[in-house]
C-alpha cells in the first residue's frame, strides 16, 4: 500500500486531492473568489477589447491614431505660415485630412448653395449658379494660387462674393485645399471662357 504522508496544515486537517502526479499530491485549496473574479474579468475585457478594435473597428487602431496625430502636427506647422503664392503648400494641404475636413465644413455652410454639395454646379444642375469645380476646366485659372485668389477676392461680376474678408486667410486656404483634394496635382488645366 502506497500512502503519501500528509504534511500538517495549520489545523492539521488539510484535505488532499485524490490524484497523484509524479509522486506529488496536492491540497484541495480552491482559489479565492476575488482571484477568480479578477481572472474572469480580464478574460471578458480582452474579448470585448478584441471585438471593439479588431472586428467591429469601433475605435481607431493605433496606426490610425498615429496618422491622425501626425496630420494634426503637419496642419499646425502649415497653418502657422500659409504662403498663398506657393502652389506646393496648397497641394500638401489638400492631402491633409485636418485641412480638407475643415474646408469641407466651410464649403458645406457657404458654397453649397451655388456649387452644390457634389461641387458639380451647372454640370449637374443647369439651374445652379456656380460652375463645376471638379473638372479641369477653370474660368479664372486653375493653379492653386489662382483658385485661392478666386475664392478670396470673389467674382463680383458673376455674383460671387470675396470670402477672405469674411473667413480670413486660414479658412479660405482650407476651402481651397478641400477643392484641390478633388483634383490631381499633375492633371492638365484648361482655362475656358466665362459664359
Amino acid at each position: 500500500m502506497n500512502q503519501h504522508p500528509q504534511p500538517p496544515g495549520e489545523d492539521g486537517n488539510e484535505e488532499l486531492r485524490p490524484h497523484v502526479y509524479d509522486g506529488i499530491q496536492e491540497f484541495n485549496n480552491p482559489l479565492p473568489n476575488w482571484w477568480l473574479y479578477l481572472l474572469y474579468g480580464v478574460i471578458a475585457f480582452s474579448l470585448i477589447y478584441w471585438f471593439t478594435i479588431q472586428i467591429a473597428r469601433i475605435t481607431p487602431s493605433d496606426g490610425e491614431q498615429v496618422d491622425a496625430a501626425m496630420a494634426q502636427i503637419a496642419a499646425a506647422k502649415m497653418s502657422s505660415s500659409i504662403d498663398v503664392s506657393n502652389d506646393a503648400i496648397f497641394w500638401e494641404m489638400s492631402q491633409n485630412t485636418v485641412f480638407t475636413d475643415a474646408g469641407r465644413q466651410t464649403y458645406n455652410s457657404l458654397c453649397v448653395q451655388c456649387h452644390l454639395g457634389s461641387m458639380r454646379g451647372k454640370s449637374e444642375n443647369p439651374s445652379a449658379v456656380g460652375p463645376d469645380l471638379t473638372d479641369n476646366a477653370w474660368i479664372h485659372g486653375g493653379t492653386p494660387k489662382e483658385v485661392y485668389v478666386s475664392v478670396a477676392q470673389g467674382v463680383p461680376v458673376k455674383g460671387m462674393p470675396g470670402w477672405e474678408p469674411v473667413l480670413g486667410q486660414k479658412k479660405t486656404a482650407e476651402v481651397v485645399a478641400y477643392l484641390l483634394s478633388r483634383h490631381q496635382k499633375d492633371a492638365p488645366i484648361t482655362v475656358e471662357v466665362s459664359k
